[in-house]
């Protein structure tokens, strides 16, 4: 009998499966498939596959009706802003399309979300902000991508905590996905950009000196120069090939 880690990890990873199968376009939107197709493909029992099946359903990546079959839906259905979404779309082909879709949407609301921690923020979050640029000095010196990323979503997730708006707050996730997709697909240098992590450093002072206006600019330039080494990276990425 399986135990429920077991399970756990069943569920997960059929759900992964498909879900990175419906966002690369593997499974076509319109296409029907059944519980009982899929839980011959990948081996796993039909309850299993029906709980997969109520996740996808509730990204609105699925419709699932009675004696029609579980329908792929078009990308116009999916709740884009899912974090589970967002990794399972920059595994696919199109990741550097996402990825500009995603810059262009930071900065949409991190800058203002800067503007708001500088007149917001306490001293305890000023103080995670500015450890966590130390952080990131010092792993982009040595090339340790995985703990410079996580430095830089502890200063991501404290802005928007320090912004004091939970709807800025709550996009925490998507920004997380959005560092963690950049670093695992190979979309950064292999050493950080040093202007990128003075630009956080400015952001930092910005908000402790409460100066709106420099950290909103500061938060702008950010998000701008990530974007053009996506488009860097990318463009390396096609020419290698």
């Amino acid at each position: 009998m399986a135990s429920p880690s077991n399970v756990g990890a069943v569920h997960r990873n059929l759900l992964s499966a498909l879900g990175t199968g419906i966002a690369s376009g593997r499974y076509a939107p319109g296409e029907v498939v059944t519980l009982e197709g899929v839980s011959a493909e990948y081996g796993v029992s039909r309850s299993v596959v029906r709980e997969a099946i109520r996740v996808l359903e509730s990204m609105g990546m699925v419709a699932s009706r009675r004696r029609v079959g579980i329908t792929i839906q078009p990308s116009d259905k999916w709740n884009v802003f899912d974090p589970l979404l967002i990794r399972w779309r920059l595994e696919s082909d199109d990741r550097a399309a996402v990825l500009v879709s995603l810059s262009e949407l930071r900065r949409g609301f991190e800058p203002t979300a800067a503007a708001l921690a500088a007149r917001r923020a306490n001293p305890h979050q000023c103080r995670i902000m500015a450890a966590a640029v130390s952080d990131m000095v010092v792993h982009g010196r040595s090339g340790d991508l995985e703990s410079y990323l996580q430095a830089d979503k502890v200063f991501h997730r404290t802005l928007l905590e320090a912004s004091g708006n939970e709807m800025f707050r709550a996009l925490n996730d998507v920004v997380a996905e959005i560092l963690t997709g950049r670093t695992h697909h190979h979309m950064m240098p292999a050493t950080p950009n040093p202007a990128a992590i003075v630009l956080h450093d400015e952001v930092a002072r910005a908000i402790r000196m409460r100066d709106e206006a420099a950290a909103e600019r500061a938060m702008r330039e950010i998000i701008d120069e990530a974007a053009a080494a996506v488009a860097d990276e990318f463009s390396a990425d096609r020419e290698a090939n």
